[in-house]
């Protein structure tokens, strides 16, 4: 690997930690959905599983928002960072594992059998999103630890790079050759969870093996309740420092439409009836994708600058909600995919390279972290929540508009109006990307200069 000469042990180790939990990103995030649509079939509530899954995803996103700035306090104590992560790295492993006899289960023989294998996949997935999130506050901590100020933007839109072309793209494409094969689908899908599994958790050797805390304080006796209480003062501290503060508000809003269109781009084609085979070689692209256009970005912020190369990404993503909105076929799919390849790593990389830079005491990066996670986590609350309501309402409104109800309407017609529903709810996601782009272009710069 040529293009990782010039970085130190130390941040290929930290950088192969996105290589591992990448594939959660990839098979959970996108395939579980796929397969949950599936069960949900069956279930005696089978109207909108695109709102079912949404609040899941809000559900585990705000169990790791609220948590999270405590989880960083606690990773601030010398020594606590790498066992704090270990924790939570294997509580999504477990999860993933967990996953893998789900697809063994006869969800088909009744009504019931499917509503309880249902509500376990959506527990699973909770618990791996917690795992995921969770142990990614001390690993986005530990970027203080590895690297210098001057190279983070680099370090760290290398890791979404390395991510892209291990994590995200080697599972996939072994589940598309199974299934291409003729492997029967449940056996595909019980295989790669397992291999989720196993996967995250070898790959995530090196950073515990190679990984040094070197911020934060020795742990003195009333350390974690003095820490706990100053939750309230960091609060105030990022309140007093204006550009961090408006930096946060407006990642808050523009995060949401990258975390949301991740999460729920599977179960949108999949309302609209695409293919899966094709959706799957769609992502495929936008995993082989991924590492060129975060070398771009690399290139492309040390030329423009890091707030640049972000105030593009922004741009990108309201573009797609509006392509999203008018998407019915699987080219449309294809060319929505290629698009989110562009900026997916890159703005999410240097918007953490951006807040990395930012902080005031690096002994306390695991607290800013975990202020900076929460935002993001309740973004991906809000996202998916949004889309979920509103789907739900449209599809509600057309099953009373046809005099219909969930009863007595065809597998046919429910179809249908869910897949008409869905644009309204991926159109939605737009509103809030343009708040947070106001913040970003308009605010953020008038709080600088003064």
């Amino acid at each position: 690997m040529n293009f990782l000469k010039g970085y130190t042990k130390q941040e290929i180790s930290w950088m192969m930690y996105d290589w591992a939990n990448s594939a959660h990103s990839v098979i959970i995030v996108t395939l579980l959905p796929i397969f949950f649509d599936t069960v949900a079939s069956y279930t005696a509530d089978s109207v909108s599983s695109m709102s079912t899954w949404g609040y899941a995803t809000s559900i585990a996103m705000a169990i790791v928002a609220l948590a999270a700035p405590f989880l960083g306090v606690f990773g601030d104590i010398r020594g606590m960072r790498k066992k704090l992560f270990t924790i939570f790295m294997l509580i999504g492993v477990v999860a993933c594992a967990g996953m893998a006899f789900t697809p063994g289960m006869d969800f088909t023989s009744s009504t019931a059998v499917a509503d309880k294998v249902a509500a376990l996949i959506l527990v699973l997935y909770i618990v791996s999103v917690i795992g995921f999130d969770a142990s990614a506050i001390y690993y986005d901590a530990f970027l203080t630890d590895i690297t210098t100020e001057d190279r983070m933007d680099r370090v760290s839109t290398m890791g979404y790079g390395l991510g892209y072309i291990g994590g995200s793209t080697i599972p996939l494409l072994i589940f598309l050759i199974m299934n291409l094969v003729g492997v029967p689908m449940l056996t595909c899908l019980a295989f790669i969870f397992a291999l989720t599994a196993v996967w995250w958790l070898v790959f995530s050797l090196p950073l515990l093996k190679n990984c040094e805390q070197t911020s934060g304080k020795p742990y003195e006796k009333g350390d974690v309740a003095r820490n706990i209480r100053g939750v309230g003062s960091t609060v105030k501290e990022i309140i007093a420092n204006k550009p961090m503060l408006v930096y946060i508000l407006a990642y808050f809003f523009y995060i949401d439409g990258v975390h949301t269109i991740i999460s729920m781009a599977t179960t949108y084609g999949t309302n609209l009836g695409l293919d899966s085979t094709g959706m799957m070689l769609a992502l495929l692209l936008v995993q082989i994708l991924g590492l060129p256009f975060c070398l771009l970005y690399i290139r492309f912020a040390n030329k423009f600058g890091a707030r640049a190369m972000v105030g593009f990404g922004i741009c990108v993503y309201m573009f797609i909600c509006i392509f999203g909105y008018f998407m019915n076929s699987l080219w449309q799919f294809w060319v929505l995919a290629v698009l989110c390849a562009t900026s997916q790593g890159g703005i999410q990389a240097l918007s953490r390279s951006m807040f990395g830079k930012l902080i005031p005491d690096k002994d306390r990066s695991g607290e800013f972290f975990g202020f900076f996670d929460i935002f993001g986590k309740f973004s991906s609350i809000m996202g998916p929540a949004l889309v979920g309501v509103v789907s739900s309402a449209v599809a509600n409104g057309m099953l009373r508009s046809q005099g219909l109800t969930a009863e007595t309407a065809t597998a046919e017609q429910i179809d249908l109006i869910n897949a008409s529903s869905s644009h309204y709810g991926i159109l939605s996601i737009i509103l809030i990307i343009a708040v947070g782009a106001v913040l970003y272009f308009a605010v953020l710069p008038r709080t600088e200069k003064r």
